[in-house]
């Protein structure tokens, strides 16, 4: 780790426990900040004007919040964090990607990425966990198991973080929950955030343009039918038969693929949002022709895109990157059946954009320092 990271990191560390004793402004509701509001002798409307600062005008104190009473602002910056977290690495791509490695009061770090597709599109991804238990064998989030699930102010402050990334006149148009974690192993916290992220006097990013995404859980995904949420969902599949599908995904075994895609019909049943599954594209595992007829067969019928991602190397995994001859052989027997297949385009490979790859190189250079 260079000097000026080791100081910064220091320093956080310290206001850190400080931190620790106050409130988290962004884990309230707008409701539960008028009421305080209230309860301290000033106006509802008060509320407004501090959402308006945290979304649309970047404050980063409250002694930045000019309109609001100078005694409101005491208090507030008294009583209530706003930003929990210390950005410990900023990586940039030739391809306008950035991610950031965020570091929380318990030391616990997670990654959070901006991505620049066109003119307008700025997406952003965002972690749920610190760390992932759904065991992926493929995947560097989960290597060193989990800590814990993040707070919804923990949530909404990637957001903010990301967005300030942006120069005047862009905003974020989409908002992808495909970070470090499983999704739907904290809905508790997920939902009131991505509703901030909704919300007119939040981020004011449309439920269609916020996408969560799940190895398939299918008692969570219930819930988020139940709930009668509009987000789009996509299936994080890797396999299309149970027999692989347990190898690669190893929570499957207590799940099955049949039970997932149960879940995911209801879910487009409740929602109308198409479904979208993801299949990571692993050389010599599950890329072969037999493997597209499979999966051709498991998505027949459905209302689905599917999006193939030929995988993103990781130090330490033996997993490789399918040639691109191969990669378009799968995609094509899966077009000939009529299946709606995206490939995604690979980006920020050399800011290590896949999930947990970012807080595993800083690990190690933190380890050599």
């Amino acid at each position: 780790m260079n000097y000026d990271v080791a100081w910064k990191v220091v320093v956080y560390c310290e206001m850190a426990t400080w931190a620790k004793t106050m409130k988290h402004l962004l884990d309230m509701t707008p409701g539960q900040l008028a009421d305080w509001l209230v309860d301290q002798g000033h106006s509802k409307y008060r509320a407004g004007q501090i959402q308006e600062w945290l979304f649309q005008r970047g404050a980063t104190t409250f002694a930045d919040m000019t309109n609001l009473p100078k005694e409101l602002r005491e208090k507030l910056a008294t009583t209530f964090s706003i930003m929990t977290s210390a950005v410990v690495a900023h990586d940039v791509s030739e391809d306008g990607s950035e991610k950031l490695l965020l570091q929380l009061t318990d030391r616990g770090q997670i990654e959070c990425v901006l991505l620049r597709d066109d003119d307008i599109r700025r997406s952003i991804c965002i972690s749920t966990q610190v760390g992932c238990a759904m065991g992926c064998v493929f995947c560097a989030s989960g290597l060193n198991g989990i800590d814990r699930n993040l707070t919804t102010g923990e949530l909404v402050e990637q957001m903010l973080l990301l967005q300030r990334l942006l120069p005047a006149g862009e905003r974020l148009s989409h908002v992808i929950v495909m970070g470090v974690g499983e999704p739907l192993a904290n809905l508790a916290h997920l939902l009131p955030a991505l509703q901030r992220a909704s919300d007119t006097d939040g981020l004011n990013i449309s439920a269609r343009r916020i996408t969560i995404s799940t190895v398939g859980i299918p008692t969570a995904m219930r819930q988020l039918t139940e709930r009668d949420a509009r987000f789009q969902l996509a299936v994080s599949l890797h396999a299309p038969t149970d027999e692989l599908r347990n190898q690669l995904v190893p929570v499957n075994r207590g799940t099955g693929i049949a039970a997932i895609m149960h879940e995911a019909d209801r879910y487009f049943d409740r929602s109308g949002r198409r479904l979208t599954f993801e299949y990571v594209l692993l050389a010599g595992i599950n890329d072969s022709p037999l493997h597209a007829e499979q999966l051709a067969s498991l998505l027949a019928g459905r209302t689905a895109m599917l999006n193939l991602i030929p995988y993103n190397s990781v130090d330490g995994l033996p997993y490789q990157t399918p040639s691109a001859n191969s990669t378009n052989a799968f995609r094509d027997i899966l077009v000939a059946h009529q299946i709606n297949v995206r490939l995604r385009r690979r980006k920020g490979d050399e800011i290590n954009a896949a999930c947990g790859q970012l807080r595993r190189r800083m690990g190690r250079e933190q380890s050599e320092s």
